[in-house]
């Protein structure tokens, strides 16, 4: 056991390291004090760091006597929960092999459970001199221990009592994508103390409304403790969505209280009491440090060489992510750290689910991307992975990023053709009917293989990243200038339609035609097979001005606004998610691809034009089809006896006579989005579809009758 090295202008610390062990990874808790370790291939000291209590002093300096392989342990007797710690690396400093040591910078564990303080901008948290003739191959030997938030150790051991994750069945899954601050900041039920966290988006308000609508998973936006960039700060703004990454294990200060990890676990708690999943949105394709002119906060300083994918010989980085940087998960120790991450939100958290921002990047090996790679190997063979919800954003802005339908069972996909594709068929583009026929059976041709179900499509309208619903038929063209560069970010084609006025208005006309197209579109969602996802506010008519890329403004544009809510519009949306429910037609496992069942010899999807013919090859190419018909009954391939049958029409076009199908008795009209108030009706042939609407029709059998 050796004695504490004195810190710069420091007295002789008292405390002592031994050689420890080199597992767990990061600070850990065993009894007797606390063991650390820390992985680094290239490094040729690691120095532990410990703070005063309020984080300015450094008190001791202790270099990890042992290393076994890459990891770096000791172990320091009499250390309590609470005690602030941080880094630092020794090594070469060469840039331009990718080498970018600096002891000078205090370094965040990247296991660290939690962190205390906010970073700092500062010129000094540069591992460079700022404005050197040699930019980012220069040293800067300030302390940047003043700009950097500390690590702390910390017991996440939690009285869980009889929790019990829902586990919901991905045929009966509603997801509502939520920002933990957005969803909560304006709410007038939720106590001002909690909102804006964890424990306000668990309240009784937030989740009785969530219920209200039928949710049975909220997918919370970043809560992994992230930077907010120095040029929003400059800007005087934050970064709002998260999508800037510092620690993978430990909660956003910001969503917390001084309850910390414990808030969070009760919010879980109380979500799963309700029966609510919780599923976050993870990143862990780049991290908030930037290109080579970004700051040295933890991962550059520790191993640049291993943790990031290099370029340009090691001096650049690789730039799949579009934001300066991008992990290396085929480097052993680096994927271990993501598995490591996941399974402690699981195990720790008890978190129900995740989604992969920008997952391409994660599957992408040294010949391109994998779906066999060695992320997604980890993946799938993990024991306590195999019980939770994967998502993939199926896209980034790497060779050959774009891979929706790529991906492995049991990883979900976000499915943009759906968004994009219902979008136009509803602002009447021409010769979109034979895509809307695609999306609403789960867009089989980009998921129905390797025994993929049809619930891995995860079907959106409207998502963080884009219009609100509200705004997608409000604005044709976006309004992002609050960012401040100019409008020049967000998406530039939104298939939007302002029906008439462009931004808000009080015309009564405009604003009949727009609450219709929400409401097609929102029934359009419901009744495709796939994984529904709705967006947080979208169900209150929620605005953002037109601002299509509100990652920056955590304040009332980003926020969701309760004040004046659309009560009508959250009954719609209640009443189809009741519809879904009551339908399993409407959200089965099985792809639907017309093929005759053992049961009555009818095919399981029937398409058909308003005269009740089937749509023939013209049919399908003429610009002019915009109303179509579509038959379901249970899979084909699902054996059984069942008398369900649906019956949608999707009107994009004007008013026409209805041909009800004679494959059932009796038809009962149980949706019309041009009376959302309507009760269910009987209906007959001859029904007149209006112009601009969804109508469902449910199956009336007598009892006994197949």
């Amino acid at each position: 056991m050796t004695a504490a090295a004195p810190a710069p202008g420091m007295a002789q610390a008292a405390l002592a390291i031994g050689p420890g062990r080199p597992w767990p990874m990061g600070a850990t808790l065993d009894g007797d004090g606390v063991n650390f370790a820390v992985f680094s291939a290239h490094a040729t000291r690691i120095e532990l760091c410990l703070f005063s209590p309020d984080g300015r002093r450094e008190v001791a300096r202790l270099p990890l006597p042992e290393r076994d392989g890459d990891i770096w342990h000791g172990h320091v007797p009499g250390l309590m929960p609470g005690a602030l710690y941080g880094l630092r690396a020794h090594g070469p400093h060469a840039p331009e092999a990718g080498h970018r040591f600096n002891p000078h910078k205090l370094l965040i564990d990247p296991y660290a459970r939690w962190l205390e303080g906010r970073l700092r901008w500062s010129d000094a948290l540069m591992g460079y001199r700022v404005g050197s003739s040699r930019a980012d191959l220069s040293l800067d030997t300030r302390d940047s221990a003043f700009a950097v938030p500390k690590a702390v150790v910390v017991d996440p051991a939690f009285q869980w009592g009889d929790d019990r994750p829902p586990r919901r069945p991905l045929t009966d899954t509603l997801i509502c994508e939520a920002h933990v601050r957005g969803l909560t900041m304006q709410h007038p039920g939720v106590d001002p103390a909690l909102r804006g966290t964890m424990a306000g988006l668990a309240s009784e308000p937030v989740i009785e409304h969530l219920l209200r609508l039928g949710v049975t998973a909220v997918e919370l936006l970043p809560v992994q403790a992230y930077v907010d960039d120095r040029f929003l700060v400059q800007r005087g703004l934050r970064n709002y969505w998260g999508y800037q990454t510092i620690g993978f294990f430990a909660p956003e200060p910001r969503y917390l209280g001084p309850g910390g990890l414990r808030e969070f676990q009760a919010a879980v708690r109380r979500l799963h009491a309700a029966g609510i999943e919780v599923i976050l949105d993870v990143v862990y394709n780049h991290t908030g440090e930037g290109d080579e002119l970004g700051p040295t906060l933890s991962f550059r300083g520790l191993d640049n060489a291993s943790y990031y994918r290099l370029a340009g010989g090691g001096r650049h980085y690789v730039n799949d992510t579009g934001t300066g940087n991008t992990l290396n998960l085929t480097h052993p120790m680096v994927l271990r750290m993501v598995m490591d991450s996941l399974r402690y939100w699981v195990e720790t958290f008890h978190v129900d689910g995740f989604r992969f921002d920008l997952a391409s990047v994660l599957g992408r090996e040294a010949a391109g991307f994998d779906a066999q790679g060695g992320f997604f190997d980890a993946v799938r063979q993990d024991p306590v992975l195999a019980r939770v919800k994967l998502i993939a954003e199926p896209w980034d802005i790497g060779p050959g990023g774009y891979q929706l339908g790529g991906y492995p069972h049991p990883f979900l996909e976000w499915n943009d053709r759906f968004r994009d594709g219902v979008r136009r068929f509803w602002k009447g583009d021409p010769g979109l009917t034979p895509d809307l026929a695609r999306r609403l059976l789960g867009s089989a041709e980009r998921f129905d293989h390797g025994r993929r179900a049809a619930t891995s499509s995860v079907n959106f309208v409207t998502a963080h990243d884009g219009f609100t619903l509200e705004d997608l038929v409000s604005y044709t063209v976006k309004r992002n200038l609050a960012n401040g560069e100019d409008n020049r970010d967000g998406h530039h084609e939104n298939h939007s339609d302002n029906l008439g006025t462009e931004g808000p208005t009080g015309e009564p006309a405009v604003l009949a035609r727009r609450a219709l197209r929400k409401r097609n579109l929102l029934a359009t969602l419901f009744l495709s097979q796939g994984t529904p996802m709705i967006l947080a506010g979208d169900e209150l008519g929620n605005s953002q001005d037109g601002n299509n890329n509100a990652y920056a403004q955590d304040n009332p544009v980003g926020w969701v606004t309760w004040a004046g809510a659309d009560a009508g519009l959250t009954d719609f949306v209640a009443r189809l998610a009741a519809l879904r429910r009551a339908h399993p037609v409407l959200r089965q496992r099985r792809f639907l691809h017309g093929r005759a069942r053992a049961q009555d010899g009818l095919p399981d999807v029937i398409w058909r034009r308003h005269d009740g013919h089937r749509p023939e090859p013209g049919d399908w190419h003429d610009p002019g089809f915009r109303c179509l018909g579509v038959e379901l009954r249970l899979a084909a391939e699902a054996g059984g006896c069942d008398r369900q049958a649906i019956f949608a029409v999707l009107n994009a076009g004007g008013p026409v006579a209805l041909a009800l199908p004679d494959t059932a008795p009796a038809w009962t009209l149980v949706l019309d989005t041009t009376r959302p108030e309507a009760p269910p009706e009987p209906a007959r042939s001859g029904h007149m579809a209006p112009a601009q609407s969804v109508l469902v029709f449910a199956a009336d059998f007598p009892t006994g009758e197949p």
